[in-house]
């Protein structure tokens, strides 16, 4: 009786230690999970709100914020001039990401298929231009493609061109600064996919007598899809409110949504005008995502 009753003390102890062990043990997970819903909270949802609340605000006279409420920003985002700056900042995104992608899966096949030392340094070849400030390295492409650029001159001298080309506030400058700036968020996305793919699913391929382009299409490419949807969003989505390149590439006449947005609220001075299209870029945004989110869930074979 004795025995059976020190039994049970014995386990209710053991049970009270566990338990505070298990309470001790969950006490820093919801202090992590307090102070990441405090800084979400702080620095992300409080200005959204702060913004959605300018976007049904009126300009002022003088311009600023004139706190009377309307749905005239709102309106205004729907006007023809505004769709054809969303047009043009979709197709350039669009366009961004595709050659992001055409160009930046062999370079990173290349490095996940490359030997340890040839992976360090062509990843230091990739990432070299982040070690500089992205207005500058923009700012380069300016005197490459103005009329009297590295560019132009070199044309020149070869005898290929009589005169300059008029390549400086293009949307070709625009493009190619994109690209510039942005492939690297496709490449390494890319290589952290192709190293999980195991070069014995190649090698199988070619015994079956595979090509280079059946292994590609049933092969790299179905099994590189998630570096693939990474970059794009990486790539796609910084493309899209992008305004220092089409600002120093394009100039007023080729204007994308960021440098449209960025001249209402330091320009125009219209800042529930400029909150309202920045609630369109991200609606677009989040729509989008939503899109390629359905599509993918559709595509998985399980």
């Amino acid at each position: 009786m004795v025995g059976t009753r020190g039994i049970g003390v014995a386990r209710s102890y053991c049970t009270m230690l566990t338990s505070r062990s298990e309470s001790s043990s969950a006490l820093p997970v919801k202090l992590s999970l307090v102070s990441a819903s405090l800084f979400m909270g702080l620095f992300f949802f409080l200005p959204l709100v702060l913004v959605f609340g300018v976007s049904l605000a009126s300009r002022g006279m003088y311009g600023g914020i004139s706190w009377i409420a309307t749905l005239e920003n709102y309106q205004r985002v729907f006007d023809p001039l505004v769709g054809v700056i969303f047009f043009r900042s979709l197709l350039l995104a669009g366009m961004t990401t595709v050659i992001c992608a055409v160009v930046g899966f062999p370079l990173a096949y290349c490095l996940a298929r490359a030997s340890r030392q040839w992976q360090l340094i062509l990843l230091t070849l990739v990432m070299i231009p982040f070690w500089t400030n992205f207005l500058v390295r923009t700012y380069a492409w300016v005197l490459i493609f103005r009329a009297d650029g590295i560019l132009n001159s070199l044309l020149i001298r070869l005898g290929l061109l009589d005169e300059p080309l008029s390549l400086l506030f293009t949307d070709v400058s625009v493009f190619v600064g994109l690209v510039y700036g942005y492939l690297p968020f496709m490449v390494l996305p890319l290589v952290a996919a192709i190293e999980r793919i195991s070069p014995l699913l190649e090698d199988a391929a070619f015994d079956l007598y595979a090509s280079m382009g059946a292994m590609f299409r049933h092969v790299l490419l179905p099994l590189s899809k998630p570096g693939f949807l990474a970059g794009g969003v990486l790539v796609f989505i910084p493309s899209l409110g992008a305004f220092i390149t089409p600002y120093l590439l394009g100039g007023g006449q080729n204007m994308m949504l960021g440098t449209f947005i960025q001249q209402e609220f330091l320009v125009a001075r219209d800042w529930p005008f400029g909150s309202a299209l920045s609630f369109g870029l991200m609606g677009t945004v989040l729509l989008l995502w939503f899109l390629l989110g359905r599509t993918s869930l559709g595509k998985d074979p399980s």
